[in-house]
């Protein structure tokens, strides 16, 4: 084993505590909000369950066949005290700081890394029934260091919207697509014409690799009185239940959005839209940029 794996296996060690502290941190978090029960509104829950906070904030690894880019939503609003919004941002925190060092270990070596997702959720209580039940269990980076969302200020209203057109965009160089190219089949008919067509390329153009992404719940917050910015409003993505200070531990007004997105874009196409309409190596999703 090298220095380098040796250092990155000692950084295990330390991870270990920051995943127990960050247990820790949930759990108080936990026995106070069941302590006051604090006005709760979950997506499409007209009765919210009694642990549906403790499913949320404790869901950190892998269900079987679970496809590793998607992430378990669980949409809802919370009407906080000063109290408990410190202690979500203590939670916060210690997501960051675990997010910090899986970097730095995954850096090192990516041999710790697979050891991260074996051995962490062994020292979570609740996985270990569900070892014991199915055998398997791993833990899903993503869902462990995602950040809970709190208001910045007290909030009048929220308006809530399926977005169903978000897309990730990659810059490829031509080399790069070639390579990508060269991990297919290179006997298949459709990716040799594929590598003709990449041929016929300068190397210095740039190319766009296009990843659809999955459905996600927007919230357009009303906050009741302007930031100190001078903002009435703010919009972000909810994947987690969001926190808003409540004074007076009341929720604000929330429409309610239909059960499942959209199926069809719901968003027109930009005018300025750099991408050509169709793509130029399809079996990889890559396009060409319009002033390529």
């Amino acid at each position: 084993m090298s220095d380098t794996d040796v250092t990155a296996y000692r950084l295990l060690y330390e991870l270990d505590d920051r995943f127990d502290h960050l247990i820790a941190t949930i759990e108080a978090s936990l026995t106070l909000y069941e302590r006051q029960m604090p006005p709760t509104w979950v997506f499409h829950q007209p009765i919210v369950d009694t642990d549906w906070l403790r499913k949320a904030l404790l869901d950190m690894w892998h269900q079987e066949d679970q496809d590793g880019r998607e992430t378990r939503n669980y949409v809802g609003i919370i009407a906080a005290d000063e109290t408990l919004i410190e202690s979500i941002d203590t939670i916060n925190q210690a997501k960051t700081h675990i997010s910090e060092l899986i970097q730095k270990i995954k850096n090192l070596s990516p041999k710790a890394l697979s050891d991260i997702k074996q051995r962490l959720p062994k020292r979570h209580p609740y996985v270990v029934d569900v070892l014991r039940q199915s055998g398997f269990a791993r833990l899903h980076l993503k869902q462990c260091w995602r950040h809970i969302p709190i208001a910045e200020a007290p909030v009048s209203r929220i308006r809530l919207a399926w977005y169903s057109s978000g897309r990730s965009i990659k810059r490829l160089s031509v080399q790069e697509a070639e390579q990508k190219l060269m991990q297919l089949d290179t006997e298949a008919a459709h990716v040799r014409i594929q590598l003709r067509k990449l041929a016929g390329l300068p190397s210095s153009e740039t190319l766009a690799q296009v990843q659809a992404q999955a459905p996600l719940m927007r919230a357009n917050l009303f906050f009741t009185e302007p930031l100190e910015d001078g903002h009435t409003r703010r919009a972000l993505n909810i994947a987690m239940p969001l926190f808003v200070p409540a004074p007076e531990q009341r929720l604000p007004h929330v429409n309610l959005p239909p059960l499942h997105p959209p199926t069809e874009r719901t968003r027109a196409k930009r005018r300025d839209e750099k991408l050509e309409q169709d793509p130029f190596l399809p079996s990889l999703r890559i396009y060409r940029y319009k002033d390529g």
